[in-house]
């Protein structure tokens, strides 16, 4: 079992984010273009943490060098049931390089952009302040 899924299971918004690269992409199910950077795909996560109702992973298929997962897993969103698929493509050092997600049915990617598109501003507002805060740091 990957390290990310025991992190989504355990709803640890903290521990999904460290296991992201600088220079993850994040390709959505319902948004047609991809979203780089780690602070706005760790905000996007937590925005799905938000709306996923009952959500749990069914089955985990990696290839031979453990670098390519896929994550099959069900949810509701607004009380529609979703099937989906987590792709995950990690790099030499562990973290993720590309999140891609796939979901079914068409009812429920309807819901799933309905929802997420609702918490949208604040996901853009929190990917803001993150990037604010390392900028502040740096």
């Amino acid at each position: 079992m990957t390290s990310f899924r025991q992190a989504v299971e355990a709803r640890d918004a903290e521990a999904i984010e460290a296991l992201l690269a600088d220079d993850v992409v994040f390709i959505s199910p319902v948004a047609f273009k991809p979203y780089p950077g780690k602070a706005i795909t760790a905000a996007i996560l937590r925005g799905v943490l938000r709306v996923f109702e009952d959500f749990h992973y069914v089955r985990e298929i990696a290839n031979e060098n453990g670098r390519d997962h896929a994550l099959l897993f069900e949810t509701k969103v607004d009380g529609k049931a979703v099937t989906g698929c987590d792709f995950l493509t990690f790099d030499e050092h562990g973290k993720i390089v590309e999140f891609m997600v796939m979901v079914r049915p068409l009812s429920g990617a309807q819901a799933l952009a309905a929802a997420m598109g609702a918490q949208f501003e604040r996901i853009q507002q929190e990917a803001t302040d993150q990037i604010l805060r390392e900028t502040a740091g740096a």
